[in-house]
């Protein structure tokens, strides 16, 4: 299973006082250093954390995979042309949110998704799209020509335990089908090493992407050992697959 760290919040950080640390190509490279297969950040339309100069500094880095997670409007697709970053994936977006609240609706976005997945077919990036676990959203990103979903993984992580076993079903149902259609399948958000254990033992789930969760706990032990913590509880997992 791959293990993708978000660092947008070492930028949330530094943006605080707006200085120079702490730095983002140093922390992705500690992540990379510690066992992460991959970085992860999301460049918000108002730029709240990620930077566009930080995207570059990441590619010109090549530290290893870079996932740039973007909104499909025409100012991202610009962006991600001129870059390149190894993946990109479609989140949806509100400027009044604190972090992503949901999927991509898939079906609603089929014009915009299309526009994205051409530039990315005639780019060489690899498309995936941050949805639900639904399968017509599922359905519907294969066909507009993605190659990989991200399932959300929020509701499962928020809830109590009874419908936290419903979630996880469902998660394992979309995921299932996805790989049927052959789309590699990733899971994010919320993600932690108290809960992650039952997500990372889907069998059909091949790569998860956690952010928050890490920082927070760099702030206590370290970012290298908070992703080794992190990686470790996964492989634990994964010896168990369902």
């Amino acid at each position: 299973m791959r293990l993708h760290i978000n660092i947008d919040h070492v930028a949330t950080l530094r943006n605080q006082r707006d200085a120079g640390y702490p730095d983002i190509v140093e922390a992705a490279r500690l992540c990379m250093q510690a066992g992460a297969h991959g970085i992860t950040v999301h460049l918000r339309e108002d730029r709240r954390h990620i930077r566009d100069g930080d995207v570059i500094a990441l590619k010109n880095a090549a530290l290893g995979l870079l996932n740039l997670e973007m909104a499909a409007t025409p100012e991202m697709v610009a962006f991600a042309k001129k870059i390149r970053p190894e993946v990109v994936t479609l989140v949806p977006e509100k400027r009044n949110e604190r972090t992503t609240e949901g999927g991509l609706d898939v079906e609603k976005s089929q014009a915009s998704v299309r526009e994205v997945a051409e530039m990315c077919r005639k780019s060489n990036i690899k498309l995936s799209l941050f949805i639900e676990a639904s399968s017509k959203q599922v359905l519907c990103s294969k066909e507009l020509g993605a190659s990989q979903i991200e399932l959300h993984t929020g509701q499962y992580c928020e809830a109590q335990e009874l419908e936290r076993k419903s979630h996880l079903q469902s998660i394992e149902d979309a995921a299932n089908y996805a790989r049927s259609l052959d789309l590699e399948v990733a899971a994010g958000h919320g993600l932690n090493v108290s809960n992650v254990g039952p997500i990372a033992r889907i069998r059909a789930i091949n790569e998860l992407n956690i952010g928050h969760a890490v920082i927070c706990d760099a702030i206590l032990v370290g970012l290298p050992q908070a992703v080794k913590d992190l990686h470790e509880t996964i492989q634990r997992a994964r010896a168990q697959l369902r």
